[in-house]
C-alpha cells in the first residue's frame, strides 16, 4: 500500500479470470489510491482455466468495470509446467498460441500476452521519464545554485590554518554582537530582516514591561470586606479604651505599608521573566556558532554568568526602591486627596419627594455623597449648592412612592425625632429603578448610614441582624475615610512603581548586558583558555561540509546525465517497439502441418542482416455502448507493435 499511494507509481491490478471481477481485492485497493483510474492497468490471468462456454471478452474489451488504461490478458505457467521445467520461451509460445486459437480472443490477440504487457510498461516508463525530466532538471539547478555560495567557501577551506581560525572567531563574535543588538532594539536595524513568525526578544521584553508587569500588580487586588475589617481593627486598636473623635492617621500608615510591601513580589517576578527572555535571546544568537561548539558554549557561559550577576544586583535595587516607599509617606503629594478632602462615595441624580406642592413638588437634584455629608446641587456642574446634610446619627428606611408613582423611594431620618431637613422629620428620596435604589443604599452603608432595625413586633430579632447593625456609624465613616485614602495613595505608589521598575531593569540589566557583549566578551574569551582548542570544528560540521561537496558534485553529474537523456529521448521515437520475432519463431518451430501457425509466421532475418522494423499502429476496436451504461469510454492505451498482422493458425485435420 505504501508504494501504490505514490502519484508516480503505475498500479497493476492483477485478477484471476476464474474470480468475480466485482469483488477483486486488487481493483478495490487500486480504486482507493486511484479513484479516477488514471494510472491503473488491469491484468487478467488464468484465462485458460475458465469453464467451458465462458470467456473474459467483455472485461478485456473494457466493457465491464472499465479502466482508463484498459485490461491485458496473460496466460502464465501452471504449477505443473514449473515443476516440469518448462522454459519461458515455450511458455510465451504457448500463450501466443492460446490467444490465436481461442475464438473469443482471436480478434484481440495482438493486445494480449506477456510481450504486449511488457511493451505497455516500457512505453509508460519512457513517457514518464520524458515528462518529469524538465521539472527534475529545474529542481536540480535550483539546488545547485543554492549550494554554490557555501561550496565556494569550502573549496579552499583548511581547518588547521590559525589565521582562518582567528578570522572565524572575530566574525562569530561580531555576528553575535549584531544579532543581540538587533534582537533587543528591533529587527528594523541592520540588514532590515524582520521576523514575522514570532515576537523578537525586545518585543517580548516590551510586553513584559507594559502588559505582564501591570497585570501582576492588578492581580494583587485584595478582598474588600477583609480590608475594611483590617482598617476597623487598626482604628479600634489605636484608640484603645478611649472613644476616638477623629480619624487616626496611624491606621492609614499601617494599612498602606502592608499594601506597599506586596509590590515586591510582582517586581521581582518581572526581573525573573526578563532574565529568562534575555537568556533565550543569548541562546538563539549563539546557535549560529554551532560550527565551533566549544566557542559557542564558552560564549554562552560567560554572558549568562554576567546576566546572573546583574540579576542579583538588580533585585537588591528594586527592593531598595520599595523600602524607600515604605520609609516615608508623602501625604503632601499633589495627587493625594488628603484628610481635608472628604472622599466622594457616589454622585448621581435623585428626586426629593416630600417638598410639598407649595414648594414646587418633587424635584430632581444632583446629589454628592461623601463619608461626612450629603449635598445636592441644581445640576451636574455643582456650582449652585442647594443644601448640605450632615450624616451624623442618621438612619435609612424604605417608604412607599407617591400616588400613581412607579419610582422606588427611601428616606433619611433621625432616630431621636429631630428635624432632618428644614421642618421635615425625614428626607424622602426616590430613583428611577430599584437597581439604582439598591446601589444608593449600599453607598449610604459605606458612609455609615444604616437601615432602620426591624420592629420587635415582627418577632425577627436575630443575632445576625444585631451583628450587621452593631458597628458604630462614626467608626464606619472613619473606615470609609481610611479606605479612600489608602486607594488614593496606592494609586500614586503603583504608578511610580510601574514607571521605575522597567527603567531600572533597562539600565541595570539590558543596557549593561549590551555593553558587556560589545566591549568585554572578546577579552573574556581570550582569557578563558586555549583558542586553538576552542576553535576546533565539530565532527558534524566536517561531515556537513563533506556532504555539501558531495551533493554539489552529484547535482552537477545528475544535470549532465539529464541533458544526455533529454537528447536521447528527443532523438528516439515516441514509443519504442519491442522485437518479439524470437517468440514467433519459437511458436513456428513448435507447430506442425503446412496449414498451422508456422505457415503464417514470418521467417526470422539472418543474424548478420539488420533491417529496420517498420512501426505501424493498429487502432483499438470501438467500445459498443450499453443500455444505461457509460457512453464514449476512452480506448485503452495502445502501444505500437512490430510487424504485420498476427498469423492465424491452421485448424488441425
Amino acid at each position: 500500500m505504501q508504494f501504490i499511494t505514490k502519484p508516480n507509481c503505475l498500479v497493476l491490478a492483477v485478477t484471476p479470470a476464474n474470480q468475480d471481477l466485482a469483488i477483486s481485492d486488487a481493483l478495490k485497493l487500486a480504486r482507493e489510491v486511484d479513484p479516477d483510474g488514471m494510472r491503473t492497468i488491469g491484468v487478467i490471468t488464468k484465462l485458460d482455466l475458465m469453464d467451458d462456454g465462458t470467456d473474459a471478452k467483455d472485461i478485456l474489451e473494457n466493457r465491464t468495470l472499465p479502466l482508463r488504461r484498459g485490461y491485458v490478458g496473460v496466460v502464465n505457467r501452471s504449477q505443473r509446467d514449473i515443476e516440469g521445467r518448462k522454459d519461458i520461451k515455450a511458455a510465451i509460445a504457448a500463450e501466443r498460441k492460446f490467444f490465436l486459437s481461442h475464438p473469443a480472443y482471436r480478434s484481440m490477440a495482438d493486445r494480449m500476452g506477456t510481450p504486449y504487457l511488457q511493451r505497455v510498461l516500457n512505453q509508460q516508463l519512457s513517457n514518464h521519464i520524458r515528462e518529469t525530466l524538465p521539472s527534475l532538471r529545474d529542481k536540480l539547478q535550483k539546488q545547485l545554485l543554492s549550494m554554490e555560495k557555501e561550496v565556494e567557501e569550502y573549496k579552499h577551506f583548511r581547518p588547521d590554518d590559525p589565521s582562518i581560525k582567528t578570522k572565524a572567531m572575530l566574525q562569530m563574535i561580531q555576528q553575535l554582537q549584531a544579532d543581540f543588538d538587533r534582537s533587543i532594539e528591533g529587527s528594523g536595524k541592520g540588514d532590515g530582516r524582520i521576523n514575522t513568525a514570532e515576537l523578537s526578544g525586545g518585543a517580548k521584553i516590551n510586553r513584559l514591561f507594559h502588559e505582564r508587569f501591570p497585570f501582576e500588580i492588578v492581580k494583587m487586588e485584595f478582598d474588600e470586606k477583609e480590608l475594611r475589617k483590617e482598617i476597623a481593627f487598626a482604628i479600634q486598636n489605636i484608640h484603645g479604651i478611649r472613644v476616638g473623635l477623629f480619624t487616626p492617621d496611624m491606621a492609614f500608615d499601617a494599612i498602606v505599608k502592608k499594601q506597599i510591601e506586596r509590590l515586591k513580589e510582582p517586581s521581582l517576578k518581572c526581573v525573573d521573566l526578563v532574565v529568562q527572555e534575555l537568556t533565550n535571546v543569548v541562546r538563539s544568537c549563539t546557535d549560529k556558532m554551532a560550527r565551533y561548539p566549544r566557542l559557542r558554549d564558552e560564549a554562552e557561559r560567560i554572558i549568562c554568568t554576567f546576566i546572573r550577576e546583574r540579576e542579583s544586583e538588580l533585585k537588591r535595587q528594586l527592593i531598595l526602591l520599595i523600602d524607600c516607599e515604605l520609609a516615608y509617606m508623602n501625604t503632601n503629594h499633589e495627587d493625594f486627596i488628603g484628610f481635608a478632602n472628604c472622599p466622594v462615595i457616589r454622585k448621581g441624580w435623585l428626586c426629593i419627594s416630600n417638598l410639598g406642592i407649595m414648594r414646587g413638588g418633587s424635584r430632581d437634584y444632583w446629589f454628592v455623597l461623601t463619608s461626612e455629608s450629603l449635598s445636592w446641587f441644581k445640576d451636574e456642574e455643582e456650582r449652585d449648592k442647594k443644601y448640605m446634610l450632615p450624616l451624623d446619627n442618621l438612619k435609612l428606611r424604605d417608604v412607599e412612592g407617591g400616588f400613581m408613582s412607579r419610582r422606588s423611594a427611601f428616606a433619611l431620618f433621625s432616630p431621636d425625632g429631630r428635624n432632618v431637613y428644614k421642618d421635615h422629620k425625614q428626607l424622602e428620596l426616590s430613583t428611577e429603578t430599584s437597581e439604582e435604589l439598591d446601589s444608593w443604599k449600599a453607598s449610604f452603608l459605606r458612609a455609615g448610614v444604616y437601615p432602620e432595625k426591624a420592629s420587635a413586633a415582627n418577632g425577627e430579632s436575630s443575632g445576625s441582624d444585631d451583628q450587621a447593625t452593631s458597628l458604630d456609624p462614626a467608626l464606619e465613616r472613619q473606615v470609609e475615610t481610611i479606605r479612600n485614602l489608602v486607594d488614593s495613595y496606592m494609586r500614586i505608589v503603583t504608578k511610580t512603581t510601574r514607571d521605575l521598575v522597567p527603567k531600572t531593569i533597562m539600565h541595570m540589566m539590558i543596557n549593561q548586558c549590551k555593553t558587556f557583549i560589545m566591549g568585554e566578551l572578546l577579552a573574556h574569551l581570550y582569557a578563558s583558555g586555549d583558542q586553538a582548542s576552542m576553535m576546533e570544528e565539530s565532527a558534524e560540521e566536517a561531515a556537513k561540509r563533506e556532504e555539501m561537496l558531495r551533493m554539489y558534485h552529484a547535482c552537477k553529474e545528475a544535470l549532465r546525465i539529464i541533458s544526455n537523456a533529454q537528447l536521447a529521448c528527443s532523438a528516439a521515437p515516441a514509443s519504442a517497439a519491442v522485437n518479439i520475432d524470437w517468440a514467433n519463431s519459437t511458436s513456428s518451430s513448435g507447430s506442425g502441418g503446412g496449414g498451422g501457425v508456422g505457415s503464417a509466421t514470418r521467417r526470422a532475418p539472418p543474424p548478420t542482416a539488420a533491417r529496420p522494423a517498420p512501426v505501424t499502429g493498429r487502432p483499438a476496436p470501438a467500445i459498443p455502448s450499453r443500455p444505461g451504461g457509460r457512453q464514449g469510454l476512452p480506448p485503452p492505451l495502445q502501444p505500437t507493435r512490430v510487424g504485420g498482422p498476427p498469423p492465424i493458425p491452421g485448424r488441425p485435420r
